[in-house]
Order: structure tokens, then C-alpha cells, then sequence
């Protein structure tokens, strides 16, 4: 029986990359993500373009009641996750703590933070069940440095740094592996979202240099959770080869 991976936020970037590499490598996958055209393009994708059967869920993670009905009406079949993503995730403005947005920051902690843990308290007992599992949180370089307007979204991935090490240990004696990948500058959606679709602004983010893709993410992820059963990778930090830091960068304009 083919394994089954779960992966939140699928409808673009790392996390559609990573259902389409996971499916690519002999999972089953579920994909979940609010957007429900998107989501369902990758489904027939996925069907029609790999070897794998796929299953959606059109939810929003922050919504715990919706999640938990979400999760709770999983057919029995894929109940058995042994593999759960936490990639739902953004960044909302750019500006100092000072001149914030309320709502901007409300979304962020509810999507990084929050919506990782209304996700995860529905999986894991799923996983607990089956005394195996193996959970991935995307993190990020703001968890490990913060910057200049950075802010709220920087604490929000360093809640997923501070999460991903106590549920390691929460998890240790049900033999679950838990593992962040922590990316540097990944040229998705992110900084679109984060300038609230100013594509000017999105752009000049990757100018003169290059940046991460989503593949590499993926391609990370397929590692790690492919390790022989006696081997966890807990914490990977990935980068440009012209990033050094979360602040500098080589660009060559």
C-alpha cells in the first residue's frame, strides 16, 4: 500500500511543487488550500500526469472548526497520513511594527502560526494511531534572523522554529519525526502577496540574482522524508548560493 502524504497550502509555490514531487516518488497525496479552481487543476493534474491518487480538501487553515470537519471527514482510506506538510504560510506588508496593519498581522499569525496548529492537533492523532509518522513545518530564514520590517511575520516563523522543536519532543515517544525546512528567498507568490499585488515591488525582490525555486523546496522535502526509518533531519536551512544572510544578497545589476 502506497503512503500518504498531506500538504497544506497546495494551490501554488513550494506546495504545489511538493505534491507534484511527492506524487512523483510513490505517495498518495492530499492536497488542501482555499483556493478551490487551483486546487482542483492540480488534482486533475496529478491524476491524469502521475502514477498517484489524489484526494482534495478546499479549506482555509485558520479556521478550526472547518479544519477539524475537514480532517474528521477524511474517508477511511486515507486516514493513514504518514506524511503531513505544514506549507500554508505568507507574509502581509513591509512596513515597521509603528506603521502595521492590524489585519495584515492577524493573517499572518493565524496562517503561520495558528493554522499550523489547528492542522497539525487534527493529524497527529491520526499518526499517534499508527506509532509512525513524519511531520514537516516550512519555516524560514525570518524564524532564524529577523530584519528591518520583518516584524510580525519574522515572529511568526520563529513560532514555527520554537513549534517544530517542541513537538519533537511531544512526539518522540510515538516515534513521529518532526523536521523544519527553513528556506532563503524563493521566487513564488510570496513577495506578490507580501506588496499586496504590486508586481513592481515583487519583482526588484529577485532582481540581479538567483533566487531559490519552489522545485528546489520540493526537492528538499522528498529528501528528507525518504530517510531510512532511523533517521530524522531536523532542521534544514536552504539558500541562494548569492544569499548569505536574510539581508544580503549578491546581486549583479
Amino acid at each position: 500500500m502506497k503512503k500518504i502524504a498531506m500538504i497544506t497550502g497546495a494551490t501554488s509555490g513550494i506546495g504545489r511543487a511538493t505534491a507534484l514531487a511527492l506524487a512523483t516518488n510513490g505517495y498518495d497525496v492530499i492536497i488542501t488550500g482555499r483556493r478551490n479552481d487551483l486546487l482542483k487543476e492540480l488534482e486533475t493534474e496529478i491524476r491524469t500526469k502521475k502514477n498517484a491518487d489524489v484526494l482534495s480538501l478546499n479549506f482555509d487553515v485558520r479556521d478550526f472548526q472547518i479544519v477539524s470537519d475537514a480532517i474528521a471527514g477524511i474517508p477511511q482510506r486515507w486516514q493513514k497520513i504518514d506524511v503531513l506538510i505544514n506549507n500554508a504560510g505568507l507574509a502581509v506588508g513591509f512596513s515597521p511594527l509603528h506603521e502595521g496593519v492590524v489585519d495584515d498581522w492577524e493573517r499572518m499569525i493565524d496562517t503561520n502560526v495558528k493554522g499550523l496548529i489547528y492542522v497539525s492537533r487534527q493529524v497527529i492523532p491520526l499518526m499517534i494511531q499508527h506509532n509512525t509518522g513524519h511531520i514537516v513545518n516550512i519555516g524560514s530564514i525570518a524564524g532564524k534572523e529577523a530584519y528591518p520590517n520583518g516584524n510580525v511575520y519574522c515572529a511568526s516563523k520563529y513560532a514555527v522554529d520554537a513549534l517544530t522543536k517542541s513537538m519533537r519532543m511531544d512526539l518522540l515517544k510515538h516515534k513521529i519525526k518532526v523536521t523544519q525546512i527553513a528556506p532563503g528567498m524563493v521566487d513564488t507568490e510570496f513577495s506578490l502577496v507580501r506588496f499586496k499585488g504590486d508586481t513592481d515591488k515583487a519583482e526588484k525582490v529577485y532582481e540581479g540574482f538567483t533566487p531559490l525555486f519552489s522545485d528546489d523546496i520540493a526537492d528538499a522535502i522528498v529528501y528528507v522524508v525518504t530517510r531510512p526509518a532511523h533517521v530524522n533531519i531536523n532542521d534544514m536551512l536552504i539558500m541562494p548560493t548569492a544569499q548569505a544572510s536574510a539581508t544580503q544578497v549578491l546581486r549583479e545589476i
